[in-house]
């Protein structure tokens, strides 16, 4: 399928197999995804029907840690594996604690450009730009954020429910300190990630079956996750399952209840 913006060349959009960003679109009630990635998402809700659950603790999660870091004096972030627009999306959170705040959005879905004009409705005395580009090009992305932020000056680095789709042989940490070696100090690193830490052969079989379907689900342990952090300070109360990281700081999920959600989040400070 070709998608034509305004102002921009023709961008292919694959509807041939599923896409991560499409099926979380689903999962979260969306209606911009494809009978292909509804397909893969019911595979998925048959191998654990608390994945919905998960794609709603991944987005209060980070608009839990943008609402910290706003109140904590950070005023820039870098949104990489932004997704579909569903609000309130992260510029809203940060602009209203900080209506300065700026904020640049990073994908390489080609969907997610087709609505990014949605995503660029911020505060006046903000700035919110969206940039087309992959994590796996760190030179690519840090390029069009130093366009829009002064990279002298504190960023928050965001990287919510991406690095599971990034392959060891792909590098995923060592992309991960490349892209903060371009932040200075005061600079932070908040993630959150999938395991199989407690769904062991579910999990087994959903990264089977998306292998199968052309998408990378590579699922680490809590010690592979904290690795991201090597080097930095963690925020309290450190690595955890998402939904515990400072839950007074936004409305819960519900289902969130019904046991532990299998994945991690932290929020880490470059000193």
């Amino acid at each position: 399928m070709e998608f034509v913006m305004s102002g921009r060349p023709p961008v292919e959009i694959d509807t041939s197999k599923p896409h991560p960003a499409r099926m979380y679109d689903w999962y979260l009630g969306g209606k911009d995804n494809y009978p292909v990635d509804e397909a893969m998402g019911r595979q998925m809700l048959a191998l654990d029907p608390r994945v919905p659950v998960m794609a709603r603790v991944n987005r209060a999660f980070m608009q839990r840690s943008t609402r910290w870091l706003a109140r904590s004096g950070v005023r820039q972030f870098l949104d990489i594996g932004t997704g579909i627009p569903t609000e309130p999306n992260l510029h809203q959170i940060a602009q209203e604690v900080a209506p300065d705040a700026s904020v640049v959005y990073c994908d390489n879905d080609p969907i997610v450009l087709a609505h990014a004009a949605a995503l660029l409705r911020g505060t006046p005395e903000g700035r919110t730009e969206y940039l087309q580009a992959d994590v796996r090009d760190p030179d690519a992305v840090m390029e069009g954020a130093r366009k829009v932020l002064d990279l002298s000056r504190p960023v928050a680095l965001s990287l919510i429910a991406l690095l599971h789709f990034v392959s060891d042989q792909d590098g995923a940490h060592d992309l991960v300190r490349r892209l903060m070696a371009e932040l200075p100090s005061g600079s932070y690193l908040v993630v959150t990630h999938a395991t199989a830490d407690f769904t062991p052969e579910e999990s087994k079989a959903a990264t089977e079956k998306l292998k199968a379907a052309g998408v990378t689900l590579a699922l680490r342990s809590r010690e592979e996750f904290t690795r991201f952090f090597d080097g930095f300070e963690l925020v309290e109360p450190g690595v955890e399952v998402p939904h515990r990281w400072h839950p007074e700081l936004g409305e819960p999920v519900p289902g969130q209840e019904d046991g532990i959600i299998p994945g991690y989040g932290a929020v880490a400070r470059k000193v």
